[in-house]
């Protein structure tokens, strides 16, 4: 007699089946027409299905009821997530990118960036004040720990699956922007949170109750040793290496015909999963070689594999494939009763701090630096540049990392006095700016845009109506190519676009390479 098989894997096959195709039917009209990516959509759908709702997706039934399990299942689909979004990213910049704008990159993964987490850990030191404590209770390691989580300045899943990349960035930023974003996502996330939290985890386990005296020596010799040069420059090393191999390797196979178009661009996601996989078995940065894996695999083809990307779907269809399942999964694991009891701060002081740190985390530094980009022209990009830098994915995996890092650090079986608070403070913290993060970088776009025509409809109306001949009033026509915030630089329709141009350009470098190839032949 066939019975009902509700078990754990057949529910999770069907809910997640059935939301990604539900999404898919209406992404076009999402992403093209309003511009709302499908991290919050999926995140909210996560909420939906979470056990405080329907109870369809169940986590810690999936992690065997164990809290260490979930932690470890939701740190592994973090590294997925941005390892393969890295890869992607790094594929996509021209050949020898980082070469040639190293000193960008190096102003905006440097002193910005620094800038951003010390600001970002004191306002989490001012604002996070336990419940009975006086202000500043919360120790200034721990404050700067957790602003270590929310150092790197932009996170590239969110970043490409709303600003970055697609419809509207065509229209409103310019390539080598694009590109230096993208680029400066990479650094951060790899270089800059590595560096800036194990610093403070590092300064954490040599101070307080058993932690060796404050040992500096000891200290140093772990975050150069340990941090620099296993996790950094090794993850760097490693990336670049197995990057260089796979670029050989594909044009050896396209030089010989033994690889078909569908096969060119596959390459970029079993690269990802590679690199994620070895790094993790060595223990090095495995986000970081993902990074220059990517770069190294579109270092010297002539801009073949980044011509190839700009016209495939791929990236479209891993970001609907991976991306729009872990912000379900975010959704179901995020602890929203911990906003409401938690002991490290209330939830007046967790609404202060997320819009204080979406506000001053990056903004005013952009503002401040942008003068030597050349590729920001203009208050206006760098204006629109410092507010998207969403906190996401990667703030979630340094959470984890950093979590995993503190049960090391207790005493015959128990953790130590001086951190037993820092776990619950660090998982509110980061968890309620990632969740901000993601719902106003999310709907910016198109709150913005629904903001500027709003007044221009009624304006319009109103000379309509008031027309004494019934004919409708005066109208200009403006070309959707421009701007879509209202900012006042919108372009006449008697005026190019310029993503037409960039493809016209594209075709062209397409063609010569094509040329080339049959030349070689």
């Amino acid at each position: 007699m066939p019975t009902l098989a509700t078990t754990n894997f057949n529910i999770v096959l069907g809910v997640l089946g059935g939301w990604v195709s539900l999404y898919g039917s209406v992404s076009y009209l999402l992403k093209e027409s309003f511009y709302v990516s499908g991290a919050p959509i999926s995140l909210l759908a996560g909420v939906a299905l979470s056990p405080p709702a329907v109870n369809f997706i169940r986590p810690l039934d999936y992690a065997l009821g164990s809290p260490d399990n979930l932690a470890a299942v939701t740190l592994g689909l973090s590294r997925l997530a941005l390892g393969v979004q890295l890869v992607l990213a790094g594929a996509q910049l021209p050949g020898r990118y980082l070469a040639k704008q190293w000193r960008q990159l190096a102003l905006l993964a440097g002193p910005a960036a620094a800038a951003a987490w010390l600001v970002t850990s004191l306002l989490v030191w001012a604002l996070i004040v336990p419940e009975g404590g006086r202000r500043g209770r919360l120790p200034l390691p721990h404050a700067l720990a957790v602003g270590a989580c929310l150092a790197p300045a932009t996170d590239p899943v969110l970043l490409a699956t709303a600003v970055a990349r697609g419809r509207f960035a065509d229209r409103n930023l310019p390539r080598d922007l694009q590109d230096l974003v993208v680029a400066e996502s990479g650094a951060t996330t790899g270089v800059g949170g590595y560096l800036c939290l194990f610093l403070v985890l590092y300064l954490v386990k040599f101070n307080g109750d058993g932690g060796g005296d404050g040992d500096v020596r000891a200290m140093m010799g772990l975050w150069f040793g340990e941090t620099w040069g296993y996790t950094v420059l090794l993850g760097i090393a490693y990336g670049a290496a197995v990057g260089c191999v796979a670029r050989g390797l594909l044009r050896w196979a396209g030089e010989r015909r033994f690889v078909d178009s569908e096969s060119f661009l596959v390459p970029a996601v079993a690269l990802a999963l590679f690199v994620v996989g070895t790094c993790g078995m060595f223990g090095s940065g495995d986000v970081l070689a993902c990074f220059a894996a990517g770069s190294a695999l579109a270092w010297g083809d002539g801009g073949r594999f980044r011509l190839e990307v700009l016209d495939d779907s791929l990236q479209p269809t891993v970001n609907l494939l991976l991306h729009v399942p872990v912000f379900m999964w975010y959704g179901a694991v995020c602890p929203w009763d911990l906003f409401r009891t938690s002991s490290a701060a209330s939830l007046g002081r967790l609404v202060a701090l997320g819009v204080s740190v979406l506000l001053l985390r990056r903004l005013p530094w952009v503002l401040a630096f942008y003068r030597f980009i050349p590729q920001v022209e203009g208050s206006w990009q760098a204006i629109f540049v410092g507010f998207f830098g969403p906190v996401g994915v990667s703030a979630v995996y340094y959470l984890y990392v950093t979590l995993a890092f503190l049960r090391t650090l207790g005493i015959d079986g128990r953790p130590r006095a001086d951190v037993e608070a820092l776990p619950e403070t660090v998982t509110v913290v980061v968890w309620f700016v990632v969740i901000c993060s993601v719902f106003v970088h999310g709907f910016s776009i198109p709150l913005g845009k629904l903001s500027y025509y709003l007044p221009e409809t009624n304006t319009r109306g109103a000379l309509s109506s008031s027309s004494p001949s019934g004919y409708p009033g005066p109208s200009f026509a403006f070309d959707d190519a421009g701007d879509e915030l209202g900012t006042g630089f919108r372009r006449s329709v008697f005026r190019i676009d310029g993503s037409a141009i960039r493809k016209l350009h594209e075709s062209s470098a397409r063609a010569a390479l094509n040329r080339e190839a049959l030349h070689h032949q």
